[in-house]
């Protein structure tokens, strides 16, 4: 049962990664499954309306269910209903757009995204996920995990996304230690060029990162000569420790109820 389970969810996770629609056969070949294994798989997922099979191309593709089980998460994430107020605010004290991550994996998943309060033509970012090492949310993150974790992310897999993403772990040694002494990270235009990202984590009680918020947009309007403009840090500093503060004292009430 467990082994179905696991093999289950990496169908699911592959058919949410790149290629949107994969058949039978392909799906066999990516997973090292027997192609009736995969059938079978499908058939169960497509009954519970986790995946979907498109009538003219006989391939997969995910289903509606999962679209409701992300919405619910979403709606039961702590750190993402408490930084609503505080993400609005700080989109409107620095006039830029502001994203909340938590960590996913490798990855940083974009739990809520508040637009940059002008007319420019802008994508909601919720649920999109970002390599932690190419963007400022995911390194502020790993500056704050322990030194077990930390190794373990930086011995991973370091995609490189433009030609200025760090992948180098000597480099990213580096720039970790300056943002424990910044207390602030930046990112310029490591995942996407031309944009750049300020941010700073959010720490539970304990001192430990679970989140971490920013605020992103084109690099002229957040970065001089390559340093984060001290009023933007400066802001999303403040956020990330009234965060961390509501976020703290949710846990010790809880604990003494």
């Amino acid at each position: 049962m467990i082994q179905s389970v696991r093999r289950a969810t990496a169908i699911l996770l592959e058919l949410g990664s790149g290629q949107r629609r994969l058949g039978v056969t392909e799906l066999s070949d990516r997973l090292g499954l027997a192609k009736a294994t995969v059938y079978g798989l499908l058939r169960a997922l497509e009954a519970d309306e986790m995946v979907q099979r498109d009538v003219e191309s006989g391939k997969y593709r995910l289903g509606p269910v999962l679209l409701q089980l992300g919405n619910a998460f979403l709606e039961g994430h702590e750190l993402r209903a408490r930084s609503m107020l505080w993400a609005d605010s700080l989109a409107a004290r620095t006039e830029q757009a502001v994203r909340v991550g938590i960590p996913m994996g490798s990855s940083i998943l974009i739990v809520h995204h508040v637009f940059r309060p002008d007319t420019s033509v802008q994508i909601l970012e919720v649920g999109a996920t970002i390599p932690w090492h190419a963007c400022a949310l995911g390194k502020v993150m790993a500056a704050f995990r322990d030194d077990a974790e930390l190794d373990q992310k930086l011995a991973g897999p370091l995609p490189r996304l433009t030609g200025r993403t760090l992948v180098d772990r000597r480099e990213l040694e580096r720039a970790l230690e300056r943002i424990r002494r910044d207390g602030v990270a930046i990112e310029d235009q490591e995942a996407i060029i031309g944009e750049a990202e300020i941010a700073a984590a959010v720490v539970d009680h304990a001192g430990h990162a679970v989140g971490a918020v920013g605020v992103v947009g084109p690099v002229e309007r957040l970065l001089v000569d390559g340093f984060a403009r001290p009023d933007l840090a400066g802001a999303v500093k403040e956020v990330a420790r009234g965060l961390s503060r509501d976020m703290a004292g949710a846990r010790v009430y809880e604990r003494g109820r």
